[in-house]
């Protein structure tokens, strides 16, 4: 009696097919899951985030860190990544597991700041940062804390927050995702031509492209100053209290096509 010993070419086939349709229905599926696995893990960076500016806070009787404004000596410039350095340990904590194209010079399209990791990797130290320094987050400028009112270039002093303790910190921006290490929004602020454009901008009209990214598909995540996280909307961005005279009744930008189907607001 002949006994069969194995699949004939056909059902071989037929199996591997099968496997290929199997995969084809269940990519997307997977890829959506990291991308969400990815937000999440970002979502924990940020919490982390916001434990670290209460403690700085905490030991400054609750006034946040000075930023990008050095003293009338001309002391060197603090920006966060140095006045909170003590406090975290981990450099990849300025990391969002979902920023992967770095700026570099050409237009390649960029996601964070620096050239090997993310922001970019600084290659000396200078008035505004410290030698190899990377992130993909940024602080709100507006809730930092400068000393040296002259210095504050077109900025309105009494603009700023200043404190981590104020009234309505839920919707006033922290620290967000971001392709520059801090950011200065205002009513004016236009939002990118198209997907992922490098910001180029250091007016206060092109402060928006650094935090209007696509980084989770249509959402940004942000920690606030009351410390809650969540995602924000791309076209929510323009309704958020980023400094104290931001009109939340400003009428919207004309939003380019890239952004025409994300939610309003």
């Amino acid at each position: 009696m002949n006994t069969r010993k194995g699949f004939t070419l056909v059902e071989l086939l037929v199996v591997i097919a099968i496997i290929a349709l199997l995969m084809s229905i269940l990519m997307p599926t997977l890829a959506r899951v990291r991308k969400q696995a990815k937000s999440v893990m970002c979502m924990t960076n940020l919490r982390q985030w916001g434990s670290v500016f209460e403690m700085y806070a905490g030991s400054n009787d609750g006034y946040l860190v000075e930023g990008s404004f050095g003293g009338p000596n001309g002391d060197r410039l603090k920006q966060w990544m140095d006045a909170l350095r003590p406090d975290y340990q981990e450099p990849d904590l300025r990391l969002c597991p979902s920023a992967t194209k770095t700026k570099i010079v050409g237009g390649v399209l960029v996601d964070s700041w620096g050239a090997e990791k993310a922001w970019g990797v600084y290659p000396e130290s200078c008035e505004w940062w410290t030698k190899g320094d990377y992130g993909s987050y940024g602080i709100n400028g507006w809730a930092m804390n400068p000393s040296d009112e002259a210095s504050l270039f077109w900025l309105p002093s009494g603009d700023f927050w200043r404190r981590i303790d104020v009234k309505g910190g839920g919707k006033i921006p922290l620290f967000i995702d971001s392709q520059h290490f801090d950011t200065y929004p205002t009513n004016y602020a236009q939002p990118p031509e198209f997907e992922g454009q490098p910001w180029e901008s250091t007016s206060t009209t092109g402060q928006m492209e650094r935090v209007c990214l696509n980084r989770h598909e249509g959402y940004v995540n942000c920690v606030f100053m009351n410390l809650s996280v969540r995602k924000v909307g791309l076209k929510e961005l323009w309704k958020l209290k980023w400094h104290r005279t931001f009109d939340l009744n400003f009428d919207d930008p004309i939003w380019p096509e890239w952004m025409e189907d994300f939610k309003d607001y």
